[in-house]
């Protein structure tokens, strides 16, 4: 559709029918894109790694781009061995974040590869990374190098302070642009004596300041591609670029600390052990305090304490079912605090289908084992690893998991050879000195 010609298209077909390995790894990823997701027909080139960048590009990807994300050859993205790892020494959370993407390994640092990935942006709509700014540049793969010989390019930059700016060349990872944000300012509990924070701040236990700015880069992105129709449409190149920062100071009229609860009242509160979960508490309404004095947000902040210690005294008599019943009942919000297991586990989850079973093929080195942790159980040629449902839900549009994260370098047959053209013997030659990995 956008940077798609029906050149390239055929060229892509014919070479995936005339080459049984690449087919085979083709094969064994999924089906083509549906046709009617909204992003089908557009490509884009992912330079990033961890998770900020690749975040945004797990949303784009979802909703039909085409994804290609150049990693490093041998060591690929840093996340593929974070946290647990799976059977194969992969990290669940990578085939999560790289899923419907296609890997192709390259080394940036030598000029060789920097060229290769010219030439994959010169055939892209949106070139997506996450590098601390300059690094492109330096390369000579910015905007300033790329878009006048593809004027219709979408850069879109995730950093930790913006392009701009005495900070902007500071790396910045979330939990250090969570801090300079305020984030970790405003959360935490309040120590009553100083009115200051009684311990150290909040930290969430999820890259908040990662997701949120790869949020806001996919969003950012698709607003560009909406603009660089209008462009068209006037007779303009298109291009542009898309500057997404993470820390993002807390918005308000004065620096006031607000805690983590301190804005509305609202709390969690504990019920009496329940045979299911004997040490869940629970979040509830409470009994009557109504009136003017709690008629509005700003009263019931002013009158907290008041309100938390009655509703906490209405819970700490009941069980955490009985208080989710009577207040469902009367439409009061309420909800009970759960762990992961017990969310993949629920009746709404599950009607609602927002956990993916989704299949990853065994690679070449992966043996049969017989079991593996918790009595799972892998076939030959693969398993099955549980991932969350990217939302939004968008009626009429197939989007969904349509292959996991992929292997690293998995794709570089069909990429380089499909899209660049590269014959055989330029292949083995880049490998052999390191410009591409093998396969």
């Amino acid at each position: 559709m956008l940077a798609r010609t029906a050149k390239q298209h055929v060229s892509a077909l014919s070479w995936k029918a005339l080459t049984p390995q690449a087919r085979t790894s083709r094969l064994a990823t999924s089906a083509d894109t549906p046709a009617n997701l909204p992003l089908s027909g557009v490509r884009v080139l992912e330079l990033g790694q961890l998770i900020a960048g690749p975040f945004a590009g797990q949303l784009l990807g979802h909703f039909g781009a085409e994804v290609i994300k150049v990693e490093p050859p041998n060591t690929g993205d840093p996340l593929r061995v974070w946290r647990e790892l799976d059977v194969d020494g992969t990290s669940p959370w990578f085939r999560s974040l790289g899923r419907n993407k296609k890997s192709v390994t390259i080394d940036l640092r030598k000029d060789e590869g920097r060229a290769l990935v010219k030439k994959l942006a010169l055939e892209s709509d949106v070139v997506l990374e996450n590098f601390k700014p300059g690094t492109l540049e330096k390369w000579g793969l910015g905007p300033a190098d790329l878009q006048p010989l593809n004027p219709s390019l979408i850069f879109t930059r995730v950093s930790g302070y913006g392009q701009t700016g005495p900070w902007a060349k500071r790396p910045g990872y979330a939990s250090v642009c969570e801090a300079e944000s305020g984030f970790r300012y405003i959360n935490g509990f309040p120590d009553p004596a100083t009115g200051g924070l009684a311990g150290p701040p909040v930290r969430p236990n999820l890259s908040l300041g990662d997701s949120v700015a790869g949020l806001h880069a996919a969003f950012g992105t698709v607003l560009a591609l909406l603009a660089r129709r209008v462009k068209q449409d006037n007779g303009l190149a298109g291009g542009s670029t898309v500057d997404r920062l993470m820390a993002i100071p807390a918005p308000g009229p004065k620096p006031v600390r607000l805690f983590s609860h301190r804005h509305r009242a609202t709390n969690a509160y504990p019920c009496l052990p329940s045979p299911a979960t004997p040490t869940t508490p629970t979040p509830s309404g409470g009994p009557d305090l109504i009136g003017a004095d709690y008629k509005q947000n700003p009263e019931r902040v002013a009158r907290q304490a008041e309100i938390e210690q009655a509703i906490g005294a209405w819970t700490s008599a009941r069980s955490a079912e009985e208080v989710l019943e009577t207040l469902n009942e009367i439409g009061v919000p309420v909800g009970r605090v759960v762990s992961v297991r017990e969310i993949v586990e629920g009746e709404q989850v599950k009607a609602r289908g927002l956990v993916e079973d989704v299949w990853v093929p065994a690679g070449a080195s992966m043996k049969k084992k017989e079991a593996v942790g918790e009595g799972k159980e892998i076939e030959e040629d693969g398993w099955m690893v549980k991932m969350p449902k990217v939302a939004p839900l968008l009626e009429g549009c197939d989007a969904c998991t349509r292959w996991a994260g992929p292997d690293l370098g998995q794709h570089n047959e069909e990429v380089f050879m499909g899209q660049l053209g590269l014959s055989d013997e330029e292949m083995k030659n880049l490998v052999e000195r390191g410009i591409i990995g093998g396969r």
